[in-house]
């Protein structure tokens, strides 16, 4: 088998001399320039991917963080920081959260060659089944998070390049993972002010982290994901979601305009019924996560692409079991159609899993860094 550094024969990443220009993407992402080529973004990349890249064609030593290691912590991140920015980002996005306790369920990682375990919410039941349970639940204390990850990138960036960040999962998604999926849609019906109680002690934490992720003076937008839909249809009705989640959103997205900052949503899923809602009445400026078998992301574009910007649509299957070439000719058949249009950056329609393989990833931004040549 070809090695990684054969495949990428001809491959201009990783970039030799990148120029990271945070200004440019956001002026990009918010109508306010159109560039030769569109930019890169990315919402998620699995260290599994991440690793041979830099080992084997950056030349860096792969170093696993321990907390209680501050070294190990630092070239980690190091790592990390000259990652996003020789593939071409103009920014390195990173995301932490408060340390929620939940009922996790774990299994081996089938992607070839992994040697870790996935871990998923339990579905059938979660932490917090009962008033009495809300009540004894041990809530994160803000003033007890570590932020010295985030401080460490903010303060360690190359020139031109800013940080995009979030807490980790969105309120839908910790309101299910504290409830299960089984136990919220009960509770919708059967103790509603339960569910009140769990989304308004939710959204007030994510305030104060938001409220001190804004002091982070290399921010350059606020990326949260908040998965609220699958294959036809959101995850509960669109009315509970506008009722108990969109205003936790819209307030978030006016903490962000205030710093003078655009707020960015991914939500995996068919979510189409809430679109109206996140433009006009939340003011998200940019969509993230596509999937072709639901909407295109040139689709999307076709329809919101006037009030918000695109962000990435690269279809995950593609990726995953394409061949190089048919990458190449899907990622350019892409930026042919969305980039024309402007507000539109190249990506994964949803992130970069274990099992997209490396070449495949490279090829995307090999793609689109050559474009329009």
């Amino acid at each position: 088998m070809a090695s990684l550094k054969e495949l990428t024969s001809g491959y201009i990443v990783p970039l030799q001399n990148p120029k990271p220009d945070a200004e440019r993407f956001i002026a990009t992402l918010m109508g306010k320039a159109q560039p030769e080529r569109p930019p890169l973004i990315e919402y998620l990349i699995d260290p599994f991917v991440m690793r041979p890249i830099l080992e084997e064609l950056m030349g860096r030593k792969w170093v696993d963080p321990n907390p209680t290691q501050p070294d190990t912590v630092a070239a980690y991140l190091d790592n990390f920081i000259a990652f996003w920015e020789a593939m071409g980002y103009d920014f390195v996005r990173f995301e932490m959260a408060l340390p929620f306790s939940f009922q996790t369920l774990l299994a081996h990682d089938t992607a070839p060659g992994t040697n870790k375990d996935r871990g998923w919410a339990d579905q059938h039941r979660g932490p917090i089944m009962s008033r009495e349970d809300f009540e004894a639940y041990k809530w994160p204390i803000l003033e007890q998070f570590d932020w010295s990850w985030l401080e460490y990138i903010n303060s360690h960036l190359p020139e031109g390049m800013g940080l995009i960040s979030c807490h980790a999962g969105g309120v839908f998604e910790h309101l299910e993972y504290l409830m299960s999926y089984e136990g919220l849609a009960l509770a919708l019906f059967d103790d509603p002010d339960l569910v009140q109680a769990i989304t308004d002690k939710l959204g007030e934490l994510f305030v104060s982290f938001y409220k001190q992720l804004l002091k982070l003076d290399k921010l350059i937008a606020v990326f949260p994901g908040d998965d609220m839909g699958f294959k036809t249809g959101t995850l509960i009705s669109p009315d509970d979601l506008r009722k108990y989640i969109l205003p936790w959103h819209k307030r978030f997205a006016q903490l962000t305009h205030e710093a003078g900052l655009p707020y960015f949503l991914h939500s995996c899923g068919n979510i189409l019924d809430l679109m109206e809602d996140f433009i006009t009445d939340v003011k998200i400026d940019a969509k993230h996560s596509y999937e072709d078998v639901i909407i295109s992301a040139p689709d999307f574009q076709v329809r919101y692409g006037d009030r918000i910007a695109v962000l990435g649509g690269i279809d995950v299957d593609i990726l995953t079991r394409g061949t190089p070439d048919e990458v190449r000719a899907y990622v350019r058949g892409y930026i042919e159609q969305c980039h024309p249009r402007g507000r539109y950056a190249v990506g994964a329609g949803n992130s970069v899993p274990s099992y997209i393989p490396a070449i495949n990833y490279l090829t995307m931004l090999d793609e689109t860094l050559k474009y329009p040549g």
